[in-house]
C-alpha cells in the first residue's frame, strides 16, 4: 500500500462523500439521490469528518472489482485534488476487494456505509451491551478485511473504529481466533438478552406500562424523552446521537407511572450485522403496550422514512404481514401514535396543508408537535394515557385503613376518584375508595 496511507485519519479529517445511485437500488430506492447524499453527509459529519465536497454517481452496472468505472474514478481522484480530500466516504457496500482497488486507485483511504456506521455505532455505545453489540458487528465485517486492506492503519490506535483500527490484538488474530471471540461476544449478548428478558418481566409482573419511542434517526426521540421525563439524555443534531436503550419513569393521566423507553434510529440501508446485533435492543419495542413513532414532520423525505421505519418494525413482528406477501397488515399488534415533531420549522402554509391530512386520516392517531418548544406535548400525554386506560372501569373499594400495601397500589396504578372514612369494624377505621382501574391492573390488585 502506499505510504501516503499509513497515517491515521482523525476526526476533522476532510473527506469526499459520494453516493453510487444504482437503477433498480431497491434498498434506497425510495430516498431522493440528493437526499441520501445529504443523509451521508451528516453520517460523515456525526464522526467528526469535515465534508469537503459530495457527488451523486449514476452507476449502470457495477464493476466487480471497484464498483465504479475508469472514467468515474479519475473524476473521483480529481475531486479528492481539487478539495483536498484525505478520505472517500462511499455511501453504498463495498467488498473488501473493492475497497482495497479504490484506495490503491485513489492513494486514499475509503470507507463505505456501513464502515461509516460502525464507525458511529462505535463512538456512541455507552454501555457494556452496546459495546458488546458493536464489536460483535465490527468482527463480524472485519472478518474478511483485517489482514489484507486495513493492517496499515490499525497498528494506529486501540478501539473498535475503523478510523482508527480495532488494535493491535485483532490485527495479530487469525480468523479462527476472531471467530472465537465472535462466539464469546455471542453467548455474552446471550445472556443480555436473557437478563433483559427477567427485567421485562418484572416489569409485566409490576405491571408498569411501556412506552417505546421508535423513529428514523435524528426525529427527536431523546429531544422529546428529555421534555417529557426531564432526563438528560444525549439529544443532539447528529444522526445516531442515541445508541443505548435508556428507560425513565413517567406519568400520565390516569397512570401514576409509566416506563417511556428511547431506542436506537432507524435509517436506510443499516448494515445486517448491526441489524443482528442489535436485536437485544429492538426486543424492548416488542415488549411495549405503546409506540410512538417520532417522525420529523419537517423534512422533505419524511414519508421515504416512514417507509423504512415501518419495515423494521414488520421484521420484527409488531406490523403483522399479509398473507404470503412482504406488505403490512391492516392493524399493528402494539398501538402506533404517530408524532409529527418539528412542527415549529414548518411554514403557515405546510402547517395548514398538514392539519388537512390529520383530519383527512381521522381513523389513525396523530400528534402534532415540537419537542423543542413544548408545543403539544401535554396533548400527546393525555393522548397516551387515555389511550393506555382504554378498558378502565371504575371500582370502589372497602379498604381497612391499616392496608397500606393495597391503598399505594390503588394510588400508584389507577386514578383515585374519591377517599372517604367508612366507619369501623373489628380490624379498625375502614377507607371507601372509588379509583378507575385498567384490566390489567385489577388482576394485579386482586393478587395482593
Amino acid at each position: 500500500m502506499d505510504d501516503e496511507l499509513k497515517g491515521e485519519v482523525t476526526r476533522g479529517a476532510r473527506a469526499l462523500v459520494v453516493y453510487p445511485h444504482m437503477r433498480g437500488n431497491r434498498g434506497s430506492a425510495d430516498l431522493d439521490p440528493e437526499a441520501r447524499l445529504e443523509e451521508a453527509k451528516g453520517l460523515a459529519l456525526a464522526i467528526g469528518l469535515v465534508i469537503a465536497d459530495g457527488q451523486i454517481i449514476p452507476i449502470r452496472e457495477p464493476r466487480a472489482g471497484t464498483l465504479f468505472g475508469e472514467g468515474q474514478i479519475e473524476n473521483i481522484s480529481v475531486a479528492c485534488n481539487l478539495h483536498e480530500a484525505e478520505l472517500v466516504v462511499v455511501d453504498g457496500s463495498l467488498t473488501a476487494i473493492q475497497q482495497r482497488n479504490l484506495e490503491e486507485k485513489l492513494k486514499r483511504k475509503v470507507i463505505d456505509r456501513t464502515g461509516l456506521i460502525l464507525e458511529i455505532f462505535g463512538e456512541r455505545a455507552a454501555t457494556a451491551e452496546g459495546r458488546l453489540q458493536v464489536e460483535l458487528a465490527h468482527l463480524d465485517y472485519q472478518a474478511g478485511r483485517l489482514v489484507r486492506s486495513w493492517t496499515h492503519l490499525e497498528r494506529q490506535r486501540g478501539g473498535f473504529g475503523f478510523l482508527g483500527g480495532p488494535g493491535e490484538t485483532q490485527i495479530e488474530a487469525d480468523r479462527r481466533m476472531i471467530r472465537d471471540r465472535m462466539g464469546r461476544l455471542r453467548r455474552e449478548l446471550e445472556q443480555v438478552r436473557r437478563t433483559r428478558g427477567l427485567h421485562r418481566d418484572r416489569r409485566e409482573k409490576a405491571p408498569w406500562p411501556i412506552v417505546a419511542l421508535v423513529g428514523y434517526t435524528n426525529a427527536g426521540k431523546s429531544t422529546l424523552f428529555n421534555r417529557v421525563t426531564g432526563a438528560d439524555v444525549m439529544a443532539e443534531d447528529l444522526l445516531f446521537a442515541t445508541l443505548d436503550p435508556t428507560m425513565r419513569a413517567v406519568r400520565l393521566p390516569g397512570v401514576q407511572k409509566a416506563i417511556l423507553s428511547d431506542t436506537v434510529g432507524f435509517i436506510s440501508d443499516l448494515p445486517t450485522q448491526l441489524v443482528a446485533a442489535f436485536r437485544a435492543t429492538l426486543e424492548e419495542v416488542t415488549a411495549a403496550d405503546v409506540i410512538l413513532h417520532v417522525r420529523d414532520i419537517a423534512n422533505p423525505d419524511t414519508e421515504s422514512q416512514k417507509r423504512q421505519v415501518l419495515s423494521v418494525l414488520l421484521d420484527l413482528g409488531v406490523i403483522p404481514r399479509e398473507d404470503d406477501e412482504e406488505e403490512p397488515g391492516e392493524e399493528p399488534t402494539i398501538p402506533i401514535i404517530e408524532v409529527w415533531n418539528k412542527w415549529d420549522l414548518l411554514s403557515p402554509e405546510r402547517a395548514e396543508e398538514l392539519r388537512e391530512v390529520i383530519d383527512y386520516r381521522s381513523d389513525e392517531t396523530i400528534i402534532p408537535l415540537s419537542a423543542v418548544t413544548g408545543e403539544g406535548c401535554e396533548h400527546l400525554l393525555d393522548v397516551v394515557g387515555h389511550g393506555l386506560n382504554a378498558d378502565a372501569k371504575v371500582y370502589t373499594f372497602v379498604l381497612p385503613a391499616a392496608d397500606g400495601q393495597r391503598l399505594a397500589f390503588l394510588h400508584a396504578r389507577g386514578e383515585v376518584l374519591s377517599e372517604v372514612a367508612d366507619g369501623e369494624d373489628e380490624n379498625g377505621p375502614r377507607i371507601r375508595i372509588e379509583v378507575r382501574l385498567a384490566e390489567r391492573e385489577l388482576g394485579r390488585f386482586r393478587a395482593l
